[in-house]
C-alpha cells in the first residue's frame, strides 16, 4: 500500500494498493486539474515507479528524493561489504565472536552522535576484522552521504558529492558503486531537497498511525473500511 500524505499538515491524502506507477498514477489523475496543478513539490522514496507516475500526472512539480532512505540505502550498502568482508576472510557468515558482527549496529549509528567510547570500539572493530579497509571506507562513504544531505547550499552540495566521488572511486567496490550510481540517478531531486527541505517526514508519522488502526481494527472485512477508518483518524489528528 502507498500512503499520500499532505507535506504541510500531514494529513493522509489518500491511500492505494501497490507501489507501482500505475495505482499511484491513477489515484493522482483522479484529482481535479486545479488540485494537480496547485502542487508545487513532492516527495518520495527513492523508487523509479513512483516518479514515474509523478513525471506524466504531476510534470510541473519539483521531486524531492527523502534523506532517510537514502541513507537507509547507504547502510545497506555498509552491511553488504561488512557480511562480504566476512565472507571473504572467514568463510563463513559473521557470529558473536566477529567484532564486526557484534558491533554491526555501531556501524549504523550515525557519526557525529557517537561517545568517544563509542568511536573508540569502532575503531578498535575495524583494526581487529577490516585488513584492508574495506568497511572502513564503506563507513566513511556512508558518512560523506549525511554530510552531503545535511548541506545548507547547492554549491555546498555540489562540493560534498565531488568529495563523494572520489571516496567511491578510491574505494573501488561493488556496492559503493552501485550506490554512486543510485545518487547519480537522483540528483536532481537531491537538489530539491537541499533547496526545499521538503521531505516525506509526514508520511512515516501517517504511516506509523495506520499501523496502530490496522493493528486494533482487526474486525475490519474489507480494505475500504479501513482506508476510511484512516482518513476519518487523520483528518481528526490535523484538524485539532
Amino acid at each position: 500500500m502507498t500512503t499520500l500524505v499532505d507535506a504541510d499538515t500531514g494529513r493522509v491524502l489518500g491511500m492505494v494498493d501497490g507501489r507501482d506507477s500505475a495505482s499511484v498514477g491513477a489515484w493522482l489523475a483522479a484529482r481535479s486539474p486545479a488540485w494537480r496543478a496547485a502542487v508545487e513539490v513532492v516527495a518520495i522514496d527513492p523508487s523509479a515507479a513512483f516518479r514515474k507516475a509523478l513525471r506524466e500526472q504531476l510534470p510541473a512539480a519539483a521531486v524531492s528524493v527523502d534523506p532517510f532512505h537514502l541513507v537507509k540505502l547507504a547502510n545497506d550498502m555498509l552491511t553488504a561489504v561488512r557480511q562480504r568482508v566476512v565472507r571473504d576472510r572467514k568463510g563463513r557468515r559473521g557470529r558473536g565472536i566477529d567484532p564486526a558482527w557484534t558491533n554491526r549496529r555501531l556501524l549504523l549509528r550515525a557519526g557525529d552522535t557517537l561517545s568517544p567510547r563509542a568511536l573508540a570500539r569502532l575503531r578498535a572493530t575495524l583494526r581487529s576484522d577490516d585488513p584492508i579497509d574495506e568497511i572502513g571506507a564503506a563507513w566513511g562513504i556512508k558518512e560523506q552521504l549525511r554530510t552531503l544531505l545535511a548541506s545548507g547550499s547547492l554549491t555546498e552540495a555540489q562540493e560534498q558529492k565531488m568529495r563523494l566521488g572520489a571516496f567511491v572511486l578510491a574505494a573501488n567496490m561493488p556496492e559503493t558503486d552501485r550506490l554512486w550510481a543510485t545518487i547519480d540517478a537522483w540528483w536532481d531531486a537531491i537538489e530539491v531537497l537541499i533547496v526545499t527541505g521538503v521531505t516525506n517526514a509526514g508520511t512515516e508519522a501517517a504511516n506509523t498511525s495506520i499501523k496502530q488502526i490496522k493493528r486494533t481494527g482487526r474486525g475490519y472485512r474489507k480494505a475500504a473500511n479501513y482506508r476510511a477508518c484512516i482518513l476519518l483518524a487523520s483528518a481528526a489528528r490535523t484538524a485539532a
